[in-house]
């Protein structure tokens, strides 16, 4: 069972971005599903390693468009990024070192992140975008 089901509320009426979220939905769900079979830690730990990469990558695609469009919220919004990446590298650091295991409210923490920022941060830029042709 998923996690996290995609669904026409965490749209944000941009196509690469939206397709970028569902990915993101994807690797979450991924990692629950592991988990919950009980696969092993080093298992865990590359999923959590390329969900941590990919987020990456989408931050770094909404922030290009933040800067090409003058988004007017892109510095706190930019800081949300950079909390939740410091955040989930400290996750990934103590899984590794043996001082955490992933655990239901490892995987609530990181769904509940990702529907909030998508549903309230995200959605925030939707129609500055799409009044900029971006779609």
């Amino acid at each position: 069972m998923a996690l996290i089901e995609w669904d026409d509320s965490l749209s944000v009426n941009v196509k690469e971005i939206d397709a970028q979220h569902q990915k993101l939905v994807m690797a979450i769900n991924e990692l629950n599903e592991e988990m919950r079979l009980g696969k092993g830690q080093d298992a865990l730990n590359k999923i959590l390693k390329d969900l941590i990469s990919y987020a990456a990558t989408h931050f770094k695609t909404e922030e290009t468009y933040f800067n090409k469009y003058g988004y007017p919220d892109t510095e706190r919004h930019k800081k949300e990024h950079t909390d939740f990446v410091a955040k989930v590298s400290d996750v990934k650091e103590r899984l590794e070192n043996g001082k955490l295991f992933l655990s239901l409210e490892v995987m609530k923490f990181l769904s509940g992140w990702l529907r909030n920022h998508i549903k309230q941060a995200d959605k925030k830029y939707s129609s500055f975008f799409n009044s900029k042709g971006l779609t």
